[in-house]
């Protein structure tokens, strides 16, 4: 075939002739040389009597006259239109051929591929017949295209992959509506069907002594710069420490664990990306990985697999991708088993998506596969968990409308260890899990079905606008320690609880009594806004709703305590489809936690390190239960009061319950400074071998019982700090589901018309206990409505009288012998006070006592009786009240005989004797008491007076007592 026959056929066909300057573009210095004079040849067909005869690259062997330098085209690669159809330039060299871009020819040649914009299967020669494998071809096209840095570009089509595995994948690829189909009979233990790879190579970082001195120093949470890798900018890198091992499994007999790993990105000058959450003593790999600078993306396909992978028992399985490359992207694919076929392996997979130490990567727009584990019967059971996407070492990885659903007897589509940043938005998966340290996980707009969220790790872990079926809605992975240390938001999420007669918990840290070799704990800081438990679909369930489930122990007994946030928020947690409400949480033992933050107790306060607030949430309305049980409580902070806390950092916690509804809540013995507003309180326990340790503070509150007879009180209200009543409204007690007024007193604080213990404002009974008194004929009284008012907890517990007879006077005791206290005698009609020891009346009285007379003769012996009033029988002055005489006063008229004395008689006795008249006649003049004498008297003595003159002239005088009287009565 001549350079002239060519000439014509292009005239034919209407084909330009490739210009001198394409042909250089096209082929470089091939082109050159052909340029220079070699003969060429531009062919889509070849002269075979008088017909023309399509040539497809199998048939280009047998064209004769060949020579180095031609260019050929070919029709296709097995038969024309195939799409395997190219340009290759024949020539000598002897390269590796490949099936499509070298291929050997008769005579020593080979026809070489000449450039092409991008790469299809057809090039390589796959059939897509179902008969052979056409993997062969497939991994030969990547091949090349990642040599030649070409895309991939298959559109449409079907193929067979059987035995091939690690189909290199380097370039974009687009698969468009492609269908694969994969035979995973032939699925091996350690290689997936794709590789998806940098060309780049990890490199082992080496630093110096004083360098690796100052990494170590930085490799601690908070670092932000680590000048010393900044030679290493654009890489993963990956540090580890084999000898520092953490994370032992429990469960597990002879886990050893994880070495202590980091992984983060390097930018300009030493800058990370990625959060350092260990402390590094040493280390035993520091390793990069570098990223790409470009994003590759493997778009579009289908994927049919057979399901029936083998062996029984050996092991793990690979089917699908292993991406070892930063800045991937995998979107708008299918993942699915073959029409009519099942899932019938014994043997667990890795995940058809693993990725391995990989930064920046994304699966999008992808629908695949959780693998069957539980099947009915135990025979066909596979014994490991068997998962559609894996990985390990994992910086920044999004998964966007993901779908990945199953029934009940499939495993979690996840199964992951060491993932950061991990983001999952608009997906609708079976479970997001992450073995071991996960740090900083998103998710929002999704949809989680039956095996939930299955975590440990750190960082953000919030969850927004998620639904999920079954009935943990974020659980702690127990094996390896319930952890999650940083900070948990969950907002505007929905539980549909698929299981309605067992306990449903928005949030599960049940870790085991165990040594993980690393901290454990609830968090740094826990928020819940809006969420709902939703029993539409079995409104029938009796199962507990719990927004948060903890262990029983708040430090192991290898002595390791739990860190506790600081911040527990849970607002607006309600549930639909059903009357019965939710618990809080129970913390039996808060002695050994670790809060970090120091908090503490004393005679005077809580100094609280914690803060708790419980703000519109529906409470279940707990079963009737005696008022101290524990086995059903919406809240409960336990332990002795005689419990000694580990030190400051454990925990003292401010509790805030705002609107929870019914509340059976226990505190006993713990420490906490408690205020419950807008709450109906079933029962509280605040005494556990000792009084609470803080105070309770109640307001607007409706306080009534609502529990069985155990002839014990129905509120134990005992606090170190006091207990306070704001604008409460106390309610009958209900007793074996009886409303039982009559027991008002067993609410222990309070006795209607005779005791109030604790601090009250504003205070005020039920219409129901005032409809039950004035039934009973029992007014409330005055003063114990003045007590309901106002009423101090240093106040008299027990109700005082104001006023009544005289033998109803109050107990000093009832008021604490206030002195000042104003009680109303209705016996003697007059106000009297208690002035310290006695009652007495408002200010003291004085009185007097007047006798007169005329003697005209000398008096016998014994004196003359002065008169008190003519006619009087005794002549004597009764003493209405007990006082003392505080004067004597003599009056004796003019003209009259001075020279006499005078006598004060009591009860018919000499009392004080021989008072001496002074002065001259006429003249008023006070008779002094003898100094051994005691004036004093007793209410209701007879006092009188006897005068002696010794003359027989005349005395006219009188004399007045003056009495001053006890304020006593």
């Amino acid at each position: 075939m001549s350079s002239h026959d060519t000439t014509d056929n292009e005239r034919e066909t209407g084909k330009d002739r490739l210009s001198r300057r394409k042909m250089l573009a096209i082929l470089g210095t091939t082109g050159a040389a052909i340029a220079a004079g070699s003969t060429a040849v531009w062919a889509t067909s070849h002269q075979a009597g008088s017909g023309n005869m399509q040539v497809t690259l199998l048939e280009l062997s047998s064209v004769p006259d060949l020579e180095e330098n031609q260019i050929v085209r070919t029709t296709g690669y097995y038969t024309a239109g195939d799409g395997g159809g190219a340009e290759y330039i024949i020539r000598t060299a002897q390269l590796p051929e490949d099936g499509g871009s070298v291929i050997n020819l008769a005579n020593g040649l080979q026809a070489h591929l000449l450039p092409v914009p991008s790469v299809n299967y057809a090039l390589f020669g796959a059939k897509g017949d179902g008969v052979g494998d056409d993997g062969v071809p497939i991994k030969k096209a990547h091949a090349y295209a990642n040599s030649a840095k070409l895309p991939v570009i298959q559109l449409s089509g079907e193929f067979w992959i059987k035995e091939t595995n690690l189909i290199p994948i380097q370039t974009n690829v687009q698969w468009g509506q492609t269908i694969f189909h994969i035979d995973e009979s032939y699925n091996v233990r350690d290689k997936q069907r794709f590789l998806i790879s940098s060309a780049k190579l990890q490199q082992t970082i080496s630093l110096g002594a004083a360098e690796k001195a100052a990494l170590l120093s930085k490799l601690k949470p908070g670092t932000t710069i680590i000048s010393e890798l900044a030679a290493y900018k654009n890489c993963l890198v990956i540090v580890a420490d084999s000898n520092d091992r953490i994370g032992i499994r429990a469960g597990y007999a002879g886990n050893t664990g994880w070495a202590k790993e980091e992984l983060f990105v390097v930018e300009e000058h030493g800058r990370i990306i990625g959060d350092i959450a260990w402390t590094f003593q040493n280390y035993t790999s520091l390793t990069a990985y570098p990223c790409d600078d470009s994003y590759l993306v493997v778009e579009g396909g289908t994927f049919y697999l057979s399901g029936n992978n083998p062996g029984q028992n050996q092991g793990y399985w690979n089917n699908g991708f292993s991406i070892r490359r930063s800045r991937t992207i995998i979107r708008n694919q299918w993942v699915g088993l073959e029409p009519g076929q099942t899932d019938v392996s014994l043997d667990p997979r890795n995940g058809f998506y693993t990725f391995t130490n990989s930064y920046d990567v994304t699966l999008e727009n992808v629908r695949l596969l959780p693998w069957e584990k539980d099947r009915p019967g135990t025979t066909q059971d596979v014994p490991q968990g068997t998962y559609g996407i894996g990985g390990s070492r994992v910086l920044n990885a999004t998964f966007r409308n993901v779908t990945a659903e199953g029934s009940t007897i499939h495993w979690g589509v996840f199964g992951t260890n060491l993932f950061k940043n991990f983001r999952v938005e608009n997906c609708r998966l079976n479970r997001i899990d992450v073995h071991f340290h996960c740090w900083n996980l998103y998710v929002r707009d999704s949809e989680i079905g039956f095996h939930g969220f299955t975590l440990t790790g750190g960082g953000d872990l919030f969850v927004e606008n998620t639904k999920r079926f079954g009935n943990d809605f974020l659980s702690f992975r127990q094996d390896y320690g319930a952890k999650w240390d940083g900070h948990i938001r969950l907002t505007n999420c929905r539980l549909v609880v698929t299981n309605p007669n067992s306990e449903a918990r928005a949030l599960n840290f049940s870790p085991s009594d165990f040594d993980y070799k690393y901290p454990i704990g609830y968090g740094q800081s826990i928020r819940v806004h809006n969420f709902v438990f939703d029993f539409v679909a079995n409104p029938a369930g009796t199962g507990v709703c719990r927004v948060m489930k903890t262990a029983a122990f708040s430090a192991t007994s290898q002595g390791h305590r739990l860190f506790f946030p600081q911040l527990i928020e849970f607002v607006g947690v309600t549930v639909t489809g059903r009357e019965k409400g939710v618990r809080i949480m129970e913390i039996p033992n808060p002695f050994g936690y670790d809060v970090r933050k120091p908090g503490g107790y004393d005679d005077q306060q809580v100094r609280t390190n914690c803060y708790m607030r419980f703000e519109n949430i529906q409470c279940e309305k707990t079963p009737a239960q005696a008022s101290q049980s524990v086995s059903h409580v919406n809240f409960m902070l336990g332990g002795l009061s005689t419990a000694p806390y580990a030190d400051d950092r454990a925990l003292y916690p401010k509790i805030e319950m705002v609107n929870c509804g019914d509340l059976f809540v226990h505190f006993k013995g713990a420490s906490a400074d408690v205020r419950i507003t807008g709450c109906r309180v079933n029962s509280i326990d605040a005494y556990e071998g000792g009084p609470m340790r803080g105070r309770i503070v109640f307001d607007s509150c409706d306080i009534q019982a609502d529990v069985i007879e155990d002839n014990k009180s129905f509120f134990y209200l005992s606090t170190q700090h006091g207990v306070t009543f704001l604008n409460c409204t106390i309610h009958p007690p209900i007793v074996d589901g009886t409303p039982r007024p009559d027991l008002l007193a067993r609410y222990e604080f309070i006795d209607v018309n005779n005791k109030l213990q604790h601090s009250h404002l504003n205070t005020r009974l039920s219409k129901s206990l005032h409809d039950y008194f004035a039934t009973a004929g029992i007014s409330i009284l005055p003063e114990y409505i003045d007590m309901l008012k106002s009423h101090h907890e240093k106040d008299s517990i027990w109700m005082a009288l104001r006023k009544g007879s005289t033998a109803d006077r109050p107990a000093p005791s009832k008021f604490q012998s206030e002195i000042g206290f104003v009680y109303y005698d209705t016996d003697l009609g007059r106000m009297i006070v208690w002035n310290g020891t006695a009652w007495s009346l408002p200010a003291a009285e004085t009185g007097s006592c007047h006798f007169y007379g005329a003697v005209n003769a000398q008096t016998p012996a014994g004196g003359t009786v002065l008169k008190r009033a003519e006619g009087h029988p005794t002549q004597e002055a009764l003493m209405p009240r007990a006082g003392r005489l505080t004067a004597c006063i003599s009056h004796i008229a003019a003209g009259s005989d001075t020279a006499v004395t005078f006598d004060i008689w009591k009860n018919g006795q000499l009392w004080i004797g021989g008072l001496a008249a002074t002065g001259n006649a006429g003249e008023t003049h006070p008779l002094p008491f003898p100094p051994a004498a005691d004036p004093s008297f007793s209410a209701n003595d007879r006092l009188g007076i006897r005068v002696h003159k010794p003359s027989s002239a005349e005395y006219n005088g009188t004399i007045d007592l003056l009495a001053s009287y006890s304020d006593n009565l």
